[in-house]
C-alpha cells in the first residue's frame, strides 16, 4: 500500500524552471541556469545563448494569499516609464506577466525579470543619501499610477491583525505569552489609530535596502535601482519609511539608537525629504511602525511552519520578542532637525 505524501513547498532545479521558461518567452535557448537563493520565494539567473541574463522568481504560496501578479507587472512598467530604476517584469510571448506551472502543493506562477547588477545598500554616506532619495522619487512616481489594483492593502489588518492571528496560533506560543502579544497588538492598533489621517502611498512594502542595487555611474555618482515587489501595494507611507530603521535598529530589548543607527536613519531622513515632503504626523508615527513591521515580520514566520518547521519561532526567541516590542511601545526615533 502506497501512502500518499503531501508537498508544502517544491524546490524545482534550475534546469527544469529553464526548461519551463524557453517555450513561453521570446527569449532562446537557456545556455545557463542558476539557482540563487530559497527564501520566501524561490529565485533563479538564467542566461540566454545571445547573453541576455533574467532573473525568475517562482512565487511562493505566501500566508496572505496569491501573488499580487498583474498589479506588480504593470506597478514596475509604470515606474520605469515615470524614469526609476527598477527591474521591469519581462512578459512571455503572448503578453502574461506570469507562466504558471504544477507542483505537487499546487499551481505557482513563476516571473521573468530584468536583471540588475551592483550591490545593496552600504552604510556609507553615499549610498544611504542615494537610496532615500531613488525611494522618494519612487514614491512621487507611484501617485500617478492608473493600472490594476493590488489584489492587497498594506493596511492595519494586513500589517498588524492577520499577522498577529497566525503569530498566536504557533506551535511554540503558551497562553501566558499569548496573552502578552494580544496586549501589545491592542495597544499598537490604538497607537496607530489615534495618528488620525496618515499618508498613504503605492509602497515598495520591503525597503530595507538589500532589496535595491547600487552602482556607480561614469561620473561617480551612486544610483540604485530597486527590484523585488512582492510585497508591493497601497498602505501607509510611515510603514513604508518605518522598514528601513527597523532594519538598522538592534531587534533586542536592550537596543538603543546608538550614534551610528541614529546617525544613518537621520542620514536618509534628510535626503528623503530633499526630493519628498514629509508631514510632521508620518514622521511621529514611524517609531510605531516598526513595531507593526516586526508583528509583521513574526506573522509571516509562524504562517510558514508547514514549510519552515515549528521551531522557526523558539520559545525563548518569542519571550525576547515580547520584551522587546514592550520597549517598543516607548521607542522614539531621533527626529531631522531643519
Amino acid at each position: 500500500m502506497q501512502t500518499e505524501i503531501e508537498i508544502a513547498q517544491s524546490t524545482p532545479t534550475a534546469a527544469s524552471i529553464a526548461r519551463l521558461v524557453e517555450p513561453q518567452y521570446d527569449f532562446g535557448t537557456v545556455a545557463e541556469a542558476e539557482f540563487i537563493r530559497r527564501g520566501y520565494n524561490q529565485v533563479y539567473r538564467l542566461t540566454f545563448a545571445d547573453g541576455r541574463r533574467v532573473v525568475a522568481r517562482l512565487c511562493s504560496q505566501r500566508p496572505r494569499g496569491s501573488a499580487n501578479v498583474l498589479y506588480e507587472a504593470a506597478m514596475l512598467e509604470h515606474y520605469a516609464n515615470s524614469g526609476c530604476r527598477v527591474a521591469r517584469c519581462l512578459p512571455a510571448a503572448d503578453g502574461s506577466p506570469a507562466v504558471y506551472v504544477q507542483l505537487p502543493e499546487g499551481r505557482r506562477p513563476v516571473m521573468l525579470f530584468e536583471n540588475l547588477e551592483g550591490e545593496p545598500t552600504g552604510d556609507s554616506a553615499e549610498d544611504v543619501d542615494a537610496f532615500a532619495r531613488a525611494l522618494a522619487e519612487l514614491h512621487i512616481a507611484g501617485q500617478s499610477y492608473a493600472g490594476p489594483a493590488s489584489t492587497y492593502q498594506l493596511d492595519i489588518d494586513f500589517l498588524l491583525l492577520r499577522p498577529l492571528e497566525r503569530l498566536l496560533r504557533a506551535p511554540t506560543m503558551t497562553a501566558e505569552l499569548r496573552s502578552r502579544f494580544e496586549s501589545l497588538g491592542e495597544c499598537l492598533q490604538r497607537d496607530i489609530q489615534a495618528f488620525g489621517e496618515l499618508s498613504r502611498i503605492h509602497c515598495h512594502g520591503d525597503a530595507h535596502g538589500g532589496n535595491n542595487h547600487i552602482v556607480s555611474d561614469p561620473q561617480g555618482r551612486r544610483v540604485v535601482s530597486f527590484f523585488d515587489f512582492d510585497d508591493a501595494g497601497p498602505g501607509y507611507l510611515s510603514y513604508e519609511l518605518a522598514v528601513f530603521p527597523w532594519n538598522i535598529h538592534p531587534r533586542s530589548p536592550e537596543a538603543k539608537f546608538d550614534g551610528k543607527t541614529a546617525s544613518l536613519w537621520l542620514r536618509f531622513l534628510s535626503a528623503y525629504r530633499e526630493v519628498r515632503q514629509l508631514q510632521d504626523i508620518d514622521l511621529a508615527a514611524i517609531g510605531r511602525f516598526m513595531a507593526v513591521r516586526q508583528l509583521w515580520f513574526l506573522g509571516e514566520f509562524a504562517g510558514r511552519t508547514a514549510t519552515l518547521g515549528s521551531q522557526v519561532l523558539p520559545l525563548g526567541y518569542l519571550v525576547r520578542q515580547a520584551a522587546m516590542l514592550k520597549e517598543w511601545e516607548s521607542l522614539e526615533l531621533p527626529r531631522y532637525k531643519v
